[in-house]
C-alpha cells in the first residue's frame, strides 16, 4: 500500500494558533497562523477567559487556510495531532459540552489560594513532591475558584480537560487527556503518569470528573463527520493523541532522552531539561513534568512573556519599522535585528526587569522596569532598548540553566534553541554569549509543531517509536559559538541584573509597584 506523505500538527498557543503541514520527512510544506488573545473578565481581576466558540472558528479555520494555501488535497494528509499551551483547563458538561474554561497564566484564584493555604499550610508542598507542580498554574485553585464563585457551572461539571485535548475532541468526539499536559493540572503522579484523585479530595474538588488518560503517539479516533465539515479534513483521518508545547518541542528537535536540553522562544519561554525520573526539587522552585515520552521526565523553567514583551515593544515603537518591513516584504523583527545589531553587547550597561527567575512556591515578578541608561540619544535609543530585551531574556535562561543545576545536580553541555524566537539570529548569538554554551538552530523553527507530527507519524507507523522519528526529521541550520569577550561582559551584567531585580521585585510585593505578574494568592 502506498501510503499518504503529508501529517498535520494543530498548534493552539498562548498568542496564535497554526495549522502546520509536514511530509514525513520533517519539511515544513505551508502554514497557517492567526493570533488570538485571551481577555480578562473585568468582574474578576486577574482572570484570562479562553473563548471557545470564536477560538474553535479560528483554529478550524488554519486548517481551512493551509489546506487552501499549499493546495494539499486534504485525502492525502495521512494523520493529524495536537498540542497547545498548557494549564489551560476547559469543562464540560454531562452532555460533552463546554460550560467553562480559562488559559494558561489565569490568576483570578487568589481567594481559593488562601483557602487551601489556611486548610492546610503544608499541602501545596504536598503536593507538588508528588505532582511537580504548586498552587501557580495548576488546575486545583482553578477549580475550587469556579467552585465558590460559579457554583453553577461547577455543578454541572462532569469532565475537566486541556486545550490539545479540546481540538481532538472537536475532531472526533472522544474525549481524553494525556500525561504530558495533563500532569501540569497539578493533580497527577509523575510516576505513574495518571491521575490522582486523592489530591482532588484532599483540596475539596470532585474526585469523578477526571477522563480517561491515553498515551502520547496513541491513536485516538478519526476526523468524524463533523470535525470534517468545520475543517475541510477527510472524514476518517487518524487523529493520534499529541501533548504539551514545550515536551512536543522538545521531541521537534530531537531531545527524546535524560540529559538533552532544549529551549524555546515563544510569547513564553522555556528552558527543559531530561531526567529519567520524575523526583522533584526539595526547595520546590521549579517544575517537574512528564516527557511526552513514556519513561522520560522533565525540569522545566519558565520566563514570563518574553515574546509578549516584544510584540508590545513592536506595536508600541516600532512603526516605522513595520512600514519598512511592509515596503521591503520583510518580517518586521528582521529589520528591528539590523539595527539592534550595533549596539554593544551589554547595551552601554543599560538592565530592563520582567520576567524574574522562577521560583514555583513563591512565583511573582517586578514591574516591567528599564534603567540604568542616560539621556544619550545616540547610544540610548529604541534600538538599545530592543535589544536589553533580547539580553535579559537570555539572561533568565542563565539563571534557570543555574536553577536546575541546583536541582538535578545536572547541567548540558549545549542548547538546542527552537520555538519563533530562534529565528533571530542575534538573539541565538546572545543565548550563546550569555550562556557561555554553543547554540544549535533546528531547520524547522516551529519545533512544538513538528513534536506533534512526528507523533502523528508513529500512531500510525510511519515511524517505530518516537526517537526514531525525531531521528529521521529532525535538521540543524546553525550552530551560534560563543564570543569569549561578551560572555565576560554579560557574565559581570547578569550579577548586577540579579541584583537590581531584587530590588525591583522588593518594591513590587511592597505594592509601591505594580507587579507584571503574581501567582494567585501572592
Amino acid at each position: 500500500m502506498v501510503m499518504s506523505k503529508y501529517l498535520m500538527a494543530i498548534d493552539a498557543g498562548t498568542g496564535s494558533v497554526r495549522a502546520v503541514l509536514f511530509d514525513t520527512d520533517g519539511n515544513q510544506i505551508g502554514v497557517a497562523q492567526t493570533e488570538w488573545t485571551h481577555r480578562e473578565d473585568p468582574r474578576w481581576p486577574g482572570s484570562m477567559d479562553f473563548d471557545w466558540k470564536h477560538n474553535w472558528d479560528l483554529a478550524s479555520g488554519c486548517v481551512r487556510e493551509v489546506l487552501a494555501k499549499t493546495g494539499v488535497d486534504a485525502r492525502d494528509v495521512r494523520a493529524v495531532s495536537t498540542t497547545c499551551m498548557r494549564e489551560g483547563i476547559l469543562l464540560y458538561d454531562v452532555q460533552g459540552e463546554v460550560i467553562w474554561a480559562c488559559a494558561n497564566v489565569d490568576a483570578r484564584s487568589n481567594d481559593e489560594v488562601a483557602e487551601l493555604i489556611q486548610m492546610n499550610p503544608e499541602l501545596e508542598r504536598e503536593i507538588y513532591l508528588e505532582s511537580g507542580q504548586t498552587y501557580a498554574l495548576g488546575a486545583l485553585p482553578r477549580l475550587l475558584w469556579v467552585k465558590n464563585k460559579m457554583p453553577e457551572i461547577y455543578e454541572k461539571c462532569a469532565r475537566v480537560g486541556m486545550f490539545n485535548d479540546w481540538l481532538i475532541y472537536k475532531l472526533t468526539g472522544v474525549l481524553a487527556v494525556e500525561p504530558s499536559n495533563g500532569s501540569t493540572t497539578g493533580i497527577m503522579n509523575l510516576s505513574n503518569r495518571d491521575w490522582d484523585p486523592s489530591i482532588a479530595e484532599r483540596c475539596g474538588i470532585k474526585s469523578d470528573i477526571f477522563p480517561e488518560v491515553r498515551e502520547c503517539g496513541e491513536q485516538i479516533g478519526v476526523v468524524n463527520a463533523r470535525g470534517a465539515e468545520q475543517t475541510g479534513l477527510a472524514e476518517g483521518t487518524p487523529v493520534i493523541v499529541g501533548g504539551g508545547d514545550c515536551q512536543l518541542g522538545m521531541i521537534g528537535i530531537g531531545a527524546c532522552e535524560p540529559g538533552q536540553a532544549g529551549v524555546f522562544g515563544g510569547s513564553f519561554w522555556q528552558y527543559e531539561f531530561n531526567t529519567d525520573n520524575g523526583s522533584t526539587d526539595p526547595k520546590c522552585r521549579v517544575r517537574v513534568n512528564c516527557h511526552a515520552v513514556p519513561g522520560v521526565w522533565q525540569y522545566e523553567a519558565l520566563a514570563f512573556k518574553p515574546g509578549l514583551v516584544m510584540r508590545w515593544f513592536r506595536d508600541g515603537f516600532c512603526q516605522a519599522e513595520k512600514e519598512i518591513a511592509r515596503q521591503e516584504g520583510r518580517d518586521v523583527y528582521d529589520v528591528m535585528n539590523e539595527r539592534a545589531r550595533e549596539i554593544p553587547a551589554g547595551s552601554h550597561g543599560m538592565l530592563c526587569c520582567f520576567s524574574d527567575v522562577m521560583n514555583f512556591i513563591h512565583w511573582t515578578h517586578a514591574a516591567p522596569t528599564f534603567t540604568n541608561f542616560e539621556l544619550d540619544p545616540e547610544r540610548f535609543n529604541k534600538y538599545t532598548f530592543f535589544r536589553a530585551i533580547l539580553e535579559n531574556t537570555a539572561m533568565l535562561v542563565l539563571g534557570h540553566i543555574d536553577l536546575v543545576r541546583e536541582a538535578t545536580g545536572n547541567e548540558p553541555q549545549e542548547l538546542v534553541f527552537a520555538g519563533g524566537a530562534s529565528k533571530s539570529p542575534l538573539w541565538a548569538q546572545i543565548l550563546a554569549d550569555v550562556t557561555g554554551k554553543p547554540v544549535k538552530v533546528p531547520v524547522v523553527k516551529e519545533a512544538t509543531a513538528l513534536g506533534a507530527a512526528i507523533l502523528a507519524g508513529v500512531g500510525i507507523g510511519v515511524y517505530a517509536s518516537v526517537a526514531d522519528g525525531a531521528a529521521k526529521v529532525v535538521k540543524w541550520d546553525k550552530t551560534f559559538v560563543p564570543n569569549a569577550n561578551n560572555h565576560e561582559t554579560y557574565r559581570l551584567l547578569y550579577q548586577q541584573w540579579r541584583t537590581v531585580y531584587q530590588a525591583q521585585l522588593s518594591l513590587a510585593e511592597g505594592k509601591a509597584t505594580k507587579a507584571m505578574w503574581s501567582a494567585p494568592g501572592i
